[in-house]
């Protein structure tokens, strides 16, 4: 039966030891000086050297030459995957204080240390804080995250790290040589690439990829991991950035049709799409690319892999489409543009008609004779309705395209530019306006206190997105911005309910329509709801 190449080409000295200088060196100066400790503590990844050193450091405290054919009788081995239990333990502390038979120490290595019970760890304690003189502990794990630090507090820990790249492919470079295995450079790069600093991962896929073909390829290892090309990757990726959800289902089928594994699939594309990312080289956006990433990773332990991977790469592909064709959102600057004058010119009307309604802001209809337009304050909204000579100066203009009124940015935040803000807010945003409109605004310089009178609006609006909104919208009519501040108080009063009148007549309310004896609801009871939940408010279409 032949030989793992691991287990032929494994260490036999500390000086063998590839990519653990850092340890090595450390050990190697306490046996010269004779400062060898009574515990030691290996942690870090699978098959980087970990139980081959502890091994070495046992033979070399005692002088004695390694070989891993033979087993000395004062180095003892000890699995606790399967060694867990008190019991074990126990019988370990007993033999703990019998005198070695040969060698100078007796060392006891301790493999995947973590797998110890609770219980079999406070058995140990106390011989691992006060061992014999003879006895030397080594332990070695790869979750250190699972000893307790009682435990690790009474060693002398050295962490492992992976392997570099370059060393590992050196060192398969040269047992491929001794082997007189014909390799390419680019099947031992995927090889070492693969192994992910692991030399024992690393030089068992040599093994195993070694009697493939008489020249080892890239397609060879390839194959034998069940990896697609990186063509086909990147193929796939183009297709979800360009939104072709049925190139992305055609290049799927064609990797399963092809016996390429669905996990190695999902970390190649997370592979791929990480290094987009820290390049900025991705064309999606942050959130579909962070998203795709999160359902990738999850790919391997789903119930189907196959459909898990298929359905993250379509909804990533569907969601930038979604964000791709969805209209482009107006600037600050077009969103003002938009807005029109609180009071509403009707032309054709010999004589100035003030319609009395139950409302915040009267509709007022005026002579579209300029020379004969009045200088007065409407009594309802308390807006002055400027003459005709003053209008020839406003700020406003009206845009040649449309209706839409441009507003001078230079501009006091009060009452006139509130009623602007209110209609700015009422073109694009009417939840907004809704919880605006129901709250006394009071102005200071450089901010403005909202007050409501119930705390649920005020929780609404300091919500950062809708505060972030009215914020933009008062920046753009005023060309400054201010500091927005919601308080609970008295707010505004809800509006009476109105029917609708003709011109020239005087709007009466619900309640003086409704007769006694039929059962309604009281005008009080609506306006209370019109409080607590935000009144509605009908707008022209």
């Amino acid at each position: 039966m032949g030989k793992a190449l691991y287990r032929t080409y494994r260490s036999k000295k500390l000086s063998e030891i590839v990519g653990q200088e850092h340890i090595t060196t450390a050990l190697d100066h306490a046996l010269k000086k004779g400062t060898v400790s009574h515990a030691y503590l290996f942690t870090g990844p699978r098959g980087v050297g970990k139980t081959s050193i502890a091994r070495i450091l046992a033979h070399e405290i005692n002088g004695l030459p390694y070989d891993e054919t033979q087993n000395h009788m004062d180095i003892i081995e000890i699995d606790a995957a399967s060694n867990r239990r008190i019991d074990e333990i126990r019988d370990l502390r007993d033999k703990v204080h019998v005198a070695p038979s040969s060698a100078k120490y007796k060392v006891y290595i301790i493999d995947e240390v973590h797998m110890l019970t609770k219980e079999a760890f406070n058995a140990l304690l106390k011989t691992l804080e006060e061992p014999p003189a003879h006895v030397v502990f080594i332990l070695a794990t790869t979750e250190a995250h699972k000893l307790p630090e009682t435990i690790i507090s009474r060693t002398q820990r050295y962490s492992f790290k992976p392997v570099d790249m370059p060393k590992v492919v050196a060192h398969l470079r040269t047992i491929a040589e001794s082997e007189k295995i014909d390799i390419s450079d680019d099947a031992l790069g995927l090889i070492a690439a693969h192994g992910e600093g692991s030399f024992r991962d690393s030089i068992s896929l040599l093994d195993q990829v070694r009697n493939k073909q008489d020249k080892v390829e890239l397609s060879d290892v390839q194959s034998v991991l069940g990896i697609a090309p990186k063509e086909m990757i990147e193929t796939t990726l183009k297709a979800i950035r360009s939104h072709d959800s049925l190139g992305v289902a055609q290049n799927l089928q064609k990797m399963h049709d092809q016996g390429f594994e669905v996990s190695q699939i999902a970390k190649q594309l997370g592979k791929a799409l990480r290094a987009e990312l820290i390049e900025g080289k991705s064309t999606l956006s942050h959130d579909v690319s962070i998203q795709l990433l999160s359902q990738l990773v999850q790919v391997p332990a789903s119930p189907d892999p196959r459909i898990a991977l298929q359905i993250a790469l379509l909804d990533a592909t569907l969601k930038g489409e979604a964000t791709q064709t969805a209209a482009p959102q107006k600037t600050m600057s077009e969103d003002v543009a938009t807005v029109t004058p609180a009071i509403e010119i009707k032309p054709k009307r010999s004589n100035p008609v003030i319609v009395e309604q139950p409302v915040e802001k009267a509709v007022v209809a005026v002579s579209n004779q300029e020379d004969e337009m009045p200088d007065f304050k409407d009594e309802v909204s308390g807006i002055r309705i400027p003459s005709a000579e003053e209008s020839k100066h406003t700020p406003l203009k009206r845009n040649q395209n449309d209706d839409s009124v441009d507003i001078d940015s230079d501009m006091e935040l009060d009452g006139k530019a509130w009623d602007l803000i209110l209609n700015a807010i009422k073109k694009k945003h009417n939840t907004i306006y809704s919880l605006v409109n129901m709250a006394n605004a009071h102005f200071a310089p450089g901010s403005v206190t909202l007050e409501f009178g119930y705390a649920f609006h005020q929780k609404r609006l300091n919500e950062s997105r809708n505060k972030e909104v009215l914020s933009e919208v008062i920046s753009g009519v005023t060309g400054s911005t201010v500091q927005i501040k919601c308080i609970v108080g008295e707010g505004k009063p809800a509006p009476k309910p109105a029917l609708p009148a003709a011109d020239n007549e005087v709007v009466h309310t619900v309640a003086e329509e409704i007769p006694e004896e039929e059962p309604q609801a009281k005008p009080a009871d609506i306006s209370a709801i019109s409080n607590i939940f935000g009144g509605a408010e009908v707008l022209e279409s």
